[in-house]
């Protein structure tokens, strides 16, 4: 198989039939070829013995992984902290806004439910008062007939 096309099944166990298709092509699709990887030098073992007293300091190249890796400082730090704690502020006084409107909106509600019960109560009373004058009329017209 030193010869094998890429066209060419790899397994032993099949073989090209003799009679060729009414289409001429391969039974079976070619198997794709993974590309090679760029060959780079490795970025070593980080793990250092606990009893190791001394860390040395390796001259990082700019392509090595370790490299990519951001490094924050101190100041980084701080204010990354200070920018959300200032985010967080500001979401919590919108949150506060937008519970003090609708707390007022409740009021308002709540204020408008009252009157129109009030109303309601009266137009009720209101028209008991006809509904029993209605009937004293009524009732007493009958009786002077």
């Amino acid at each position: 198989m030193g010869d094998a096309s890429p066209n060419k099944a790899a397994s032993p166990g099949w073989s090209e039939s003799s009679s060729a298709s009414s289409l001429d092509q391969p039974i079976h699709a070619t198997v794709p070829v993974r590309p090679q990887l760029p060959s780079r030098k490795s970025s070593g073992t980080m793990i250092v013995p606990r009893d190791s007293s001394a860390i040395e300091e390796v001259d990082i190249p700019p392509d090595d992984v370790r490299a990519m890796s951001p490094r924050r400082t101190s100041e980084d730090i701080q204010t990354l902290g200070m920018e959300a704690r200032e985010e967080l502020q500001r979401h919590a006084k919108a949150l506060q806004e937008s519970l003090i409107n609708l707390f007022n909106r409740i009021e308002a509600v709540k204020e408008e439910h009252d009157k129109l019960h009030r109303h309601n109560k009266f137009l009720q009373k209101y028209i008991g008062d006809l509904m029993s004058t209605s009937k004293i009329t009524s009732s007493s017209s009958r009786n002077k007939k």
